[in-house]
């Protein structure tokens, strides 16, 4: 028993080990990340590194995805730059306009969440996430002209700037050129070196720092921007009285950030075998915001990168989160000046490379949308890339989600079905095409398949077979694949019900599920068709058709009577 429980005791002590040394090479990595993420924002660097922390550390404790980073990403930053700018944020307003975000972001994560409502994101389509991820990676990439080159673009849109870019080279900065490209070779071939390559950011922030630093190369630096002091985030409140205005904008950063993070929950199964969940993670997330922008965070969410670099450095539990975010605490409390001393060119040669591979990352997507062949899809995509490239972010964003919506309704449609059940003289039975009428003394079996929508209902309406001139004809209705009765499907029920009655014919539900039923009964439905006409579904194949059979055999018998 003694050695049992040293043996445990050994396991649990490795396991910590190796959360805490996971903890500080995610720190490491968020470091490079953090500045990098809250320039594409527009906003001060120091806010992007306070991001790796309380919310990385309180998330960590709370979501259902154990291994899960939940930190600033290049989308979110991209994101929420759009939101302030839309706003029209003033550069004084900025700081608490920023956490007023975080805490939106924050509160939406968490309804969502507590209303179970994590398969939302379900309903963001690949075509759509990967349009706009490639679309925002070529934000970053056209971005970074200033830091680039030290050239500034003028513009009213990103392709106007991409010209104006190109036709000033002769202002281009050589010395920013250099550092820039070094930066950008650097990284590449660092991201090719195994050993090396989760941590490739760290290498070249230091590297490009010290080199700049050594030489005194005259490149513009993070401290010409910003002020990075010693210490933790002290606490800020949000500006409540934005509400209202950045409330639409703070829709939009959740959802990217809930979209990513549902990937997270895909590509990172649980160490412990537990089975993980989007709406735990959507809670975790959410209160990684919320507490966090009390605390001059930035917007955060699941990011897949991070918490890959975790997983690779050996975290075991939601632990390596947690670490990760007192590591950074830590490093910003004894170092964050430092921060003022890092290249600005070597941040923007970063973030093209990060770009880059997003890109790179989305090809295999690209190919199997394109393979597809879906004419819809590949519209959506394209929309999706190109949109981003000449609206607001936020606006993508929702110009995606009404894509993914209209995409989940076209084939939603697609999937009714309404077919006849004919049934042989063994008892078994054989699907045929719906016929166009009915006949006089005989029983119609049809079965209705993908009725999800309110929208079909018209569809079912033209497929029904007539009943003119026809009498004593029994309709059984099979809806088994049926889950929700909606106002229109029930409108439309009473009035075919009748409509056959008038005419001395009869209809009769079956295989009906119980909150169907339900429906029916509490709207009156039930009164116009009869309840002793509606045969609830049970766990017996075909038996409930077998009753509703025989139910009609003694209607169309006592009616020739």
């Amino acid at each position: 028993m003694k050695a049992i429980t040293a043996s445990a005791g050994e396991q649990h002590q490795q396991g910590l080990v190796a959360n805490i040394l996971s903890g500080l090479a995610t720190s490491l990595f968020i470091v490079p990340t953090g500045l990098a993420y809250a320039q594409l924002a527009g906003v001060n660097p120091i806010y992007g590194l306070y991001a790796g922390i309380v919310p990385v550390f309180v998330a960590a404790l709370g979501t259902g995805t154990l291994l899960m980073i939940s930190t600033l990403t290049s989308s979110i930053a991209l994101a929420t730059g759009s939101v302030l700018q839309v706003a029209g944020i003033g550069s004084s307003q900025i700081p608490q306009a920023l956490f007023t975000i975080t805490f939106l972001v924050g509160v939406i994560m968490l309804v969502l969440g507590i209303a179970r409502l994590g398969s939302i994101v379900n309903f963001v389509s690949n075509e759509v996430m990967t349009g706009f991820v490639a679309g925002a990676a070529m934000l970053i990439i056209l971005g970074q002209e200033a830091h680039l080159t030290g050239y500034a673009p003028v513009g009213e849109n990103t392709l106007q700037k991409l010209i104006n870019w190109l036709q000033n080279i002769s202002q281009w900065d050589v010395t920013t050129v250099a550092v820039s490209v070094a930066a950008i070779v650097l990284m590449m071939v660092a991201r090719r070196i195994r050993p090396i390559e989760k941590f490739a950011a760290i290498l070249v922030l230091f590297v490009g720092t010290v080199a700049v630093g050594l030489f005194k190369i005259p490149v513009e630096l993070v401290g010409d921007i910003a002020t990075i002091p010693n210490g933790l985030p002290a606490i800020a409140l949000p500006d409540f009285s934005l509400i209202a205005l950045l409330l639409p904008g703070a829709v939009s950063v959740a959802f990217v950030a809930l979209a990513q993070g549902a990937a997270v929950n895909t590509a990172v199964p649980n160490p412990d075998g537990s089975k993980s969940s989007l709406s735990r993670d959507f809670i975790g997330q959410g209160l990684g915001n919320f507490v966090g922008s009390f605390f001059q965070s930035m917007s955060t969410g699941g990011a897949l990168s991070q918490t890959a670099v975790s997983v690779a450095a050996g975290a075991k539990s939601r632990l390596g989160g947690v670490f990760a975010g007192l590591w950074l605490g830590l490093i910003v409390l004894l170092f964050g000046s430092q921060a003022e001393n890092v290249p600005l060119p070597v941040i923007g040669g970063m973030l093209v490379v990060i770009a880059l591979e997003l890109i790179v990352a989305r090809v295999p997507s690209i190919r199997l949308v394109l393979r597809v062949k879906a004419v819809g899809a590949i519209g959506a995509m394209g929309l999706t890339f190109f949109s981003a490239l000449f609206i607001p972010l936020q606006d993508t964003i929702f110009l995606g989600a009404l894509l993914s919506l209209l995409l989940y309704v076209v084939a939603s449609a697609s999937h009714f079905r309404l077919q006849e059940a004919v049934r042989l003289g063994d008892g078994r039975w054989q699907m045929h095409d719906a016929p166009q009428e009915l006949k006089a003394n005989q029983v119609t079996v049809l079965i209705v398949q993908g009725m999800d929508f309110f929208a079909e209902v018209p569809s079912l309406a033209d497929e029904m077979p007539l009943a003119k001139e026809v009498t004593h004809a029994v309709v059984i209705l099979v809806i088994r694949d049926m889950r929700d009765a909606t106002s229109t499907w029930i409108k439309w029920l009473e009035g075919y019900a009748e409509e056959l009655r008038a005419h001395g014919n009869l209809l009769i539900l079956a295989d009906v599920d119980t909150a169907v039923f339900d429906t029916l009964r509490a709207s009156g439905a039930l009164e116009v068709i009869g309840e002793e006409n509606t045969f609830p579904a049970t766990m017996e194949v075909l038996a409930v058709e077998e009753m509703a059979w025989q139910a009609a055999q003694n209607w169309l018998q006592a009616q020739s009577e």
